[in-house]
């Protein structure tokens, strides 16, 4: 890459990468481990990271379903890679919505920490689960999908918001009693090294997690070819197959932050099986099924103008173009399976009552 990077060409000065980043600790934490893996592969690269402050760090007494921007938390990030001013940014997968602005592209999504969510409890229900707590004990959570399965699975608890990043959250149920528990996802807890407050997995049964959740993506400027092939090398091909799924079912459902959608996937014997499911606020109507697709295909050294597609927004070079076809396939013919079901009922008043 040193050579691919010359000095000061590419606007990357003196073979420095700038690398954005929200300025929260996960953030940080996630971004220092991205560029971690570059470095391990580009040892003469000079890896620089920029932090900033997001709408989403901003804003924090609104419910996020309520705010309806859709690109919260990865707006700032993505002005200052159209302005030159990074090269590259790192992100939650599950933040970056199923559409990019023209211009850019997600050139990576590395290997998917647990994408379960998790349980914290105060302090005084340790060694408890959600089903033993309290009645009326109140859990906390930003998120209409953990509401909508937990609400229907658990009647006798209440759910309210909870807003902030991970730290603020943890202050807020230790040192208050207003929270009996707070769902957050396994990934985020583990990143921080806070596993030993997981007091409860969700299994897919008991709660199916977000579209993207426990993975990273790099997002890049879709021409800039340098940096393309630079970060294209963390690709994890089954977590993008996985994730390629996930984005084009929500992307058919033209889901967002503001309804209730979910989803499980894996990949097994080259078959990937998605799950998904779309649920009212208070989870008594939904509509959940699975379906499968064969992805077991060989690369194919294909140069031209088709090493660029992008699938719902990921740019993969190093996966076969026919599994990330049947990948992005699987998830649309989900959502139309569920579509033809009434799911578009089911999220228009989930949508129109969010906004009420």
């Amino acid at each position: 890459l040193a050579r691919v990077l010359p000095q000061g060409e590419n606007g990357v000065g003196g073979g420095a990468v700038r690398v954005g980043t929200r300025r929260s600790q996960l953030a940080r934490i996630q971004t220092d481990s991205v560029v971690k893996m570059l470095r391990e592969l580009y040892p003469d690269v000079h890896f620089e990271i920029v932090a900033m402050s997001t709408t989403g760090d901003k804003i924090l007494d609104t419910a996020l379903s309520k705010i309806g921007e859709k690109s919260l938390f990865t707006k700032e990030l993505e002005n200052a890679l159209e302005r030159n001013e990074v090269d590259l940014v790192v992100h939650s997968l599950k933040d970056l919505p199923t559409s990019l602005p023209p211009g850019f592209t997600i050139g990576a999504v590395c290997k998917r920490e647990n994408p379960l969510d998790a349980v914290v409890f105060h302090p005084k229900n340790c060694g408890k689960t959600l089903s033993l707590l309290p009645e009326k004990s109140v859990i906390g959570t930003s998120s209409l999908r953990r509401a909508a399965q937990l609400k229907k699975k658990f009647p006798q608890l209440e759910f309210r918001d909870i807003r902030g990043n991970l730290n603020t959250r943890l202050k807020k149920l230790d040192e208050k009693e207003d929270f009996g528990a707070i769902i957050l996802a396994a990934a985020g807890l583990k990143r921080m090294g806070w596993e030993n407050r997981i007091g409860q997995l969700l299994s897919p049964e008991d709660c199916l997690y977000a579209v993207g959740q426990g993975a990273l993506a790099v997002e890049v400027r879709a021409k800039d070819q340098e940096i393309l092939n630079m970060v294209s090398a963390l690709h994890d091909a089954d977590t993008v197959l996985c994730c390629i799924a996930e984005r084009a079912f929500m992307k058919r459902l033209e889901g967002g932050c503001s309804v209730p959608v979910a989803v499980n996937s894996t990949l097994s014997d080259g078959q990937l099986y998605l799950t998904g499911a779309v649920y009212s606020l208070d989870g008594s109507d939904s509509l959940k099924d699975t379906m499968q697709t064969g992805v077991n295909y060989p690369q194919q050294n294909e140069d031209g103008p088709n090493d660029d597609v992008q699938h719902v927004g990921i740019t993969a070079k190093n996966v076969p173009g026919q599994a990330l076809q049947a990948a992005e396939n699987l998830g649309v013919e989900l959502a139309s399976l569920l579509l033809s079901k009434g799911a578009k009922h089911i999220l228009s008043v989930a949508r129109q009552l969010n906004d009420a």
